[in-house]
């Protein structure tokens, strides 16, 4: 076992076979876990081995196969620096290209980390003022006292310390598109302005009587379901209404498996150029965890970890020990199968890596790092042993 690990901590890419005299259920998945391609029992078959090498091969030049046609899909599936090919995402990528050029005020839900910015980017790069600036203002970010002066400026001797004028983001927008992130934080106070704002689109500076014409799009971003703030009187209907006549909604990561592939393929190409690195994949131990992962803090979360993970890398591959502690807690604990048989891991594993991408076998068998075939033997054996359970 400790030469095992040596050798998977020193190259992930290589394949190792453990051959036993003495076999336990325990020692099969610990060395299975550890990185094992394969635990042989002696003695050893010849033409037994002979055929497991032939198959590891095989499906070892699949996976380059696959690997040459993820960075093809990659690109295949690029959209205004968003990558998806899951049906969810490409109906959102549909709506953004139709609505873009002709857009005034869009508003995207969906949890944290989702890509919300990326969709305000998106909106405001395909749109007739894609020249024109792209002005991001964090609504929880700003205290209530100075958020009206931050919005909307102020002129000189406004207040004390105001020594002179002072555009607000809404006038540096002008001619270009705002971003409002959580607009959902926004104190009803401000509310009833920025309703103002999109019923005339005029603004007034602080200690200003004059109004100032702006021409501008606005697109705001809530991971609160604002329905339920008008309900419960935190959030202005009319401005939900103002907000909302086009309502983008983008699923968390978990509803969008399909994608993981793609988006693991892409930040490692992006992380490996900004950090200078020949990193050309993800361990299939490594894959293994990543797939498990709920990924609370979505997208978002998986930059972060695919990210930190090039830094700590000093070879061509991801492995399982350059991911966060907290992935790899999450994969022991949910895999405790101490008690099983080996072929019996071997099956929930598949399943669960089917079910967490959606029922995609393909997708599952790339994950797995076996072939479709494969695959297909391992669910036919459940299939087989859930029948014979009920009869």
């Amino acid at each position: 076992m400790q030469l095992l690990e040596m050798v998977v901590n020193f190259d992930p890419a290589i394949e190792v076979f453990l051959f036993t005299g003495d076999y336990s259920t325990a020692s099969a998945v610990e060395a299975i876990q550890k990185g094992a391609a394969d635990y042989l029992t002696k003695p050893i078959s010849v033409a037994d081995l002979r055929a497991r090498v032939g198959k590891l091969i095989a499906e070892m030049k699949l996976k380059r196969e696959t690997f040459q046609l993820e960075e093809k899909l990659v690109s295949s599936f690029k959209f205004q620096g968003m990558v998806a090919r899951s049906p969810r995402m490409l109906e959102v990528f549909s709506t953004l290209g139709r609505i873009a050029p002709h857009f005034r005020t869009v508003l995207v839900g969906g949890p944290s980390g989702t890509g919300k910015e990326l969709v305000a980017r998106a909106l405001h790069q395909m749109s007739p003022v894609a020249r024109g600036p792209f002005v991001v203002c964090n609504c929880a970010g700003v205290p209530e006292s100075l958020a009206e002066s931050e919005w909307f400026g102020y002129v000189k001797g406004a207040f004390t310390g105001a020594n002179q004028d002072k555009l607000g983001l809404f006038e540096h927008a002008n001619g270009g598109t705002i971003f409002l992130d959580e607009i959902g934080e926004t104190p009803l106070s401000l509310q009833a302005k920025l309703l103002r704002v999109l019923q005339s689109h005029e603004i007034q500076r602080v200690g200003s009587p004059l109004a100032r014409k702006l021409d501008l799009r606005i697109v705001a971003a809530t991971n609160r379901d604002l329905k339920q703030e008008v309900r419960e009187k935190r959030f202005r209907e009319d401005l939900y209404y103002r907000l909302s006549i086009v309502d983008i909604k983008l699923p968390a990561l978990r509803e969008r498996k399909e994608d993981l592939p793609l988006l693991q393929r892409h930040f490692v190409e992006k992380f490996a150029a900004e950090y200078g690195k020949n990193i050309v994949g993800i361990s299939r131990r490594a894959q293994n965890v990543l797939s498990r992962y709920n990924w609370p803090g979505n997208i978002r979360e998986m930059e972060n970890v695919i990210g930190n993970a090039c830094m700590m890398s000093d070879g061509p591959m991801i492995d399982s020990c350059h991911l966060p502690s907290e992935l790899l807690r999450q994969n022991s604990s949910d895999s405790d199968s101490s008690m099983l048989s080996l072929e019996e891991v071997e099956r929930k594993h598949a399943r669960r890596v089917l079910e967490m991408v959606g029922g995609n076998k393909a997708q599952a068998a790339e994950i797995l790092g076996i072939s479709r075939s494969t695959l297909y033997n391992l669910l036919d054996e459940v299939a087989e042993g859930s029948s014979a359970k009920s009869s």
